[in-house]
């Protein structure tokens, strides 16, 4: 004998109001599952890239920009006369701002011996312009470049400078190497820069 499969409206409901949660629950444990198992990517420039063309300071979604430069000491000649703290053309090596390259004044030059200078970066000053990673690339050893600083950057889903840059420099990195060092040098002698 056959059973009676029929249902009532509400029998119907209830269990396809069930069959719904449950597959719903599935998807989102699925989703979770994927997610936390890969890996998150952030924002980063590419030195060897980076053509210092100043959209890092205009076109960030925060002011000042997210995009600071960082000095790679290992890279610096030290010089008496930087070509990315003084302006072009400059006679005297004075430190006062009619002289300095950078319009944020974010530079520090500080005495180290006779004929060294030690330049430090006040990133809360610098809104990411590139002006003395132009002028220490074109003069000196290229020791300064910019980074994007995670602990400001919100990370957003399109960088607003990566979709303006002319030289595709901005690029998604993973987050558990997020910064890109410039001067790390290869077995042949040539310039990469690692993650």
């Amino acid at each position: 004998m056959a059973k009676d499969r029929s249902y009532n409206r509400r029998e119907f409901i209830n269990k396809g109001a069930r069959l719904t949660l449950g597959l719903s629950l599935a998807g989102v444990g699925t989703v979770a599952a994927v997610n936390s198992g890969s890996e998150k990517y952030v924002w980063q420039v590419d030195p060897l890239k980076c053509t210092q063309c100043g959209r890092c300071a205009t076109d960030c979604v925060l002011s000042p920009s997210a995009v600071k430069c960082v000095h790679a000491y290992d890279l610096c000649g030290y010089c008496d006369l930087c070509g990315g703290y003084f302006k072009p053309g400059v006679t005297e090596l004075e430190t006062g701002a009619e002289k300095q390259l950078c319009p944020a004044a974010a530079i520090e030059r500080k005495f180290i011996e006779e004929p060294y200078f030690e330049y430090i970066i006040n990133e809360d000053l610098c809104i990411g312009c590139a002006k003395c990673v132009k002028g220490c690339s074109s003069f000196g050893n290229g020791s300064l470049h910019l980074q994007i600083r995670h602990n400001i950057c919100v990370n957003c889903n399109e960088c607003s400078i990566a979709r303006v840059c002319p030289s595709d420099a901005i690029k998604r990195v993973p987050a558990s190497e997020p910064y890109i060092i410039k001067g790390d040098f290869s077995q042949n002698g040539e310039e990469t820069s690692q993650v």
